[in-house]
């Protein structure tokens, strides 16, 4: 496992997102087998782990404090904040607010210090600049050592970076999702030295081949049931981009799964997925992505394959979107 560079802040080429194991893609796993999971991520070369206030609420932060407890000093935490838990739902990035959680978050993870702090997703009524203030002052005080955004539009990410220089932003980013490459986020990131950190990079396990048009997702349990992609119908749909990963990873004698992690890490030298599971067969099949090696040629051939061939259904459902910051919205 090598390393890459978030603006100033060194990680594993592969970071273990924690979100899934206590929540959102199906009941929460046994405490002692996310334990698990996350110590094996380490031992096997990871160093960044991503959760948040808001997976379980808490209880994925909760979780990961207990895990990283005892390697604290050698591993780096991203954690997120800018929603409304104890009040009406919603989102809530004022600055008090942020200098409130970020003290439950230290709690809870056990630590003095945040390696990355996210705004989770931007609030259009907290002028950007007054968050990004906030987390300047939390990183004069040290409890917060970097600053990231997660899904914001290109237009934000300048006006944050301009008051306190941003390390990473986080966006959906895979073979199946590539709104970063059109609308701005990647070039920009590019431009200031900024590292991207693409969350599910494995389609919210549309990639690695295991879903088909009978597939299931709880309702009360799993966020997916409720995305349109994820409807029987357009898993069907979606089968012929399926088909071809799977062909292609057999020549490469690696897995669907594999071939969408060393596809990321093809990118760009600062784009670090954070691929996250609770089991450990698939953690050990997802950091074996760092030893396929993905040609120009092969690059080629993945672009033109998957060019001809059209996502069905869109990314998350129409609430979840709506807190997404596009530049249309952020446009006066």
């Amino acid at each position: 496992m090598r390393t890459r560079k978030l603006g100033g802040l060194e990680v594993s080429e592969l970071g273990h997102g924690c979100m899934s194991i206590s929540a959102n893609y199906g009941p929460p796993a046994d405490r002692s087998q996310g334990i698990q999971v996350i110590r094996s991520a380490h031992e096997k070369g990871v160093t960044f782990f991503d959760t948040a206030e808001v997976y379980g609420p808490y209880t994925s932060e909760d979780l990961v404090g207990e895990a990283l407890a005892p390697i604290r000093d050698k591993v780096v935490i991203a954690t997120k904040f800018g929603f409304n838990l104890e009040g009406p739902p919603g989102l809530n990035s004022r600055p008090e607010h942020i200098k409130k959680v970020v003290e439950g978050s230290l709690k809870r993870l056990r630590t003095d210090r945040i390696d990355l702090y996210y705004q989770h997703r931007v609030d259009p009524s907290v002028p950007i600049e007054d968050v990004a203030g906030a987390i300047k002052e939390l990183i004069a005080e040290g409890k917060v050592l970097h600053f990231g955004l997660s899904e914001a539009s290109a237009r934000t990410i300048r006006r944050a970076h301009a008051v306190q220089p941003v390390a990473a932003v986080q966006t959906e980013y895979s073979l199946m999702e590539r709104d970063p490459e059109r609308n701005g986020v990647l070039a920009t990131c590019e431009e200031l030295g900024i590292g991207f950190v693409p969350w599910g990079p494995l389609g919210m396990g549309y990639l690695p081949g295991t879903l088909n048009a009978q597939t299931r997702f709880d309702p009360k349990t799993d966020l997916r049931s409720g995305f349109d992609r994820f409807r029987p119908e357009n898993l069907a749909a979606n089968a012929p981009f399926v088909d071809f990963l799977k062909g292609f990873a057999i020549q490469k004698h690696a897995t669907p799964a594999q071939i969408s992690l060393a596809w990321l890490l093809a990118q760009k030298p600062w784009i670090v997925p954070i691929p996250g599971t609770r089991r450990l067969n698939h953690l050990e099949e997802n950091l074996a992505a760092v030893r396929v090696q993905l040609t120009p040629a092969d690059l080629r051939e993945i672009h033109t394959a998957l060019s001809r061939l059209e996502v069905h259904g869109g990314r998350m459902n129409e609430m979840q979107m709506r807190a997404v910051d596009e530049e249309k919205r952020n446009t006066p």
